[in-house]
């Protein structure tokens, strides 16, 4: 199902492997070291190969932090993950998260792992505020036509005439398409209206996932949690190969030397971790909790303009009713409640294996941009949401409520707002030995989502063997290729603006 591509490239990043950084030394025996009482002399003499080691730090527990530790643990450092106390997984380990065909990069890690964590190829449709909108096939099983025009000829639009939609290809960004399909579509794939996300992230995420390429709109789902089924199994690979997996450890600082500008120690409150590279792979939020109680990271400019970003908030509902209740499709994606916020809603009888003989509906309805639900109580949650999802899912006003779980994750995705990407980092910072990973850092490969978080988390990993010149690069699998048509289109483009651009006066006339 998941066939892999069998070209990699190496990621794109500043080396330094054949030009000598000048200055740089590690901490001394790279050993760990406790404020509130020194370190443990008892273990000075174990294991003396492992101090030779040279010593990483990776600070978050998601795509990227693993991502990042996997490779680093493959040659030969010695690896330590911090968690901030909100489980394996975090940032990452909010509510159902669907996997899409381009995600390359994580079905080759699961195939390395030999885990089988996903379902089929699953069909999904979504609503709008007027009722049901689009219906998705499984684009892989139909006859494969130039993009665009495979994902609007095959895809079931409801009220929406197939002329209506071809003809509407110069004028995506207004008008029927846009406000019923693509502006729900963005609600939940960017987690906020449309009109409050940046028209980069915007047309990036549309692009890859539905216009790029016909069957990149399929998506699988892991048939139970993403924390049992791929976090969990991955982890205890890690602590096979030696990584040490550290929980409730919150990061407050960070010690450098002033002579090279490499952090030397990562502080979490009264302990120390000693380093020779670190790699902070947390989510928006954390981070700038970290920053305004770091002496080091407020001082710089890079750090400081994070504290500008914002994080969404959301809101997980899984229900388990007391009669079963037809769910349309597995995966339902909603919008147009208010305007203000969208939901995925999910069949759990269908995706999640221990559901699958349950003689009850068990179903789960993710909010995103969920500001008016967060502050409320599980019972009034449970009142509001079975009244919203009641517009798409017949009887369930008749179903009676046995169970519930709701999970609320304050700020805890990236919020891609217009004018945000000039305060995004990139993977490399003013500390030498300092590299960032996550969806919301500044990455050429063009992936988005949980395929975006696991690639920057190579791509540190890559940094940190680069500096320490020691190991070999990770393989990063590119993103597919455009179609022959789409890149002639590109082309023309690019020597047509060369031309006008020595047109005199041209800059004045097209300003």
């Amino acid at each position: 199902m998941l066939a892999m591509s069998k070209w990699f490239t190496l990621t794109p990043f500043m080396s330094n492997r054949f030009s000598k950084r000048v200055g740089f030394s590690t901490s001394p025996g790279s050993v760990r070291a406790h404020v509130n009482g020194g370190g443990d002399d008892t273990n000075s003499c174990k294991n003396n190969d492992k101090k030779k080691k040279k010593r990483v730090v990776v600070v978050g527990s998601g795509w990227a932090g693993l991502g990042a530790a996997h490779h680093l643990c493959k040659q030969g450092f010695d690896v330590t993950v911090l968690d901030g106390g909100d489980g394996i997984g975090s940032p990452d380990n909010v509510g159902i998260q669907g996997f899409w065909y381009p995600y390359k990069n994580i079905f080759s890690l699961v195939d390395e792992l030999g885990i089988k964590p996903f379902t089929s190829w699953t069909r999904s449709a979504q609503y709008s505020g007027e009722g049901l909108e689009v219906e998705f096939p499984v684009y892989q099983e139909l006859p494969q036509l130039p993009t665009p025009l495979g994902t609007l000829y095959h895809t079931q639009f409801v009220r929406l005439p197939l002329v209506d939609r071809l003809t509407s290809l110069p004028l995506m960004a207004a008008g029927k398409l846009y406000h019923d399909i693509f502006g729900p579509l963005l609600q939940v794939g960017l987690f906020a209206p449309a009109e409050q996300c940046s028209a980069a992230a915007t047309l990036g995420l549309l692009y890859y996932l539905t216009l790029a390429h016909q069957k990149h709109f399929d998506v699988a789902f892991c048939r139970g949690t993403t924390k049992q089924k791929i976090f969990e199994p991955w982890v205890e690979s890690l602590k096979a190969k030696g990584c040490e997996m550290l929980e409730d450890k919150k990061v407050t600082d960070f010690n450098f030397d002033e002579e090279t500008g490499s952090i030397t120690e990562v502080v979490c409150g009264n302990e120390t971790y000693s380093v020779d590279a670190v790699v902070v792979a947390v989510g928006i939020t954390t981070l700038q909790e970290t920053i305004k109680k770091s002496a080091a990271l407020c001082k710089q400019e890079e750090f400081l303009k994070v504290l500008n970003l914002a994080g969404i908030d959301v809101v997980t509902v899984k229900l388990w009713l007391d009669r079963k209740v037809a769910i349309p499709n597995p995966s339902n994606a909603c919008a147009g409640f208010d305007d203000l916020f969208g939901c995925t809603i999910f069949d759990l009888n269908v995706i999640h294996d221990e559901h699958k003989d349950d003689t009850e509906t068990v179903l789960e309805a993710d909010f995103y941009h969920a500001n008016e639900l967060l502050p409320l109580n599980d019972e009034l949650v449970t009142e509001k949401v079975i009244s919203y999802l009641s517009k798409y899912i017949n009887d369930l006003e008749s179903a009676c409520v046995v169970d519930k779980e709701i999970g609320r994750f304050p700020k805890r995705l990236t919020h891609f707002f217009p004018g945000s990407y000039k305060y995004m980092m990139r993977g490399s910072t003013s500390f030498p030995n300092l590299f960032m990973a996550g969806d919301w850092i500044i990455t050429r490969h063009g992936s988005w989502l949980q395929e975006k978080s696991y690639v920057t988390g190579l791509e540190a990993a890559n940094r940190v063997v680069d500096y320490l010149e020691e190991g070999s690069f990770a393989k990063v699998i590119p993103v597919e290729e455009d179609e022959p048509h789409i890149e002639a289109l590109r082309s023309l483009n690019r020597r047509l603006n060369e031309i006008i651009s020595q047109v005199p006066l041209s800059s004045y006339f097209l300003q």
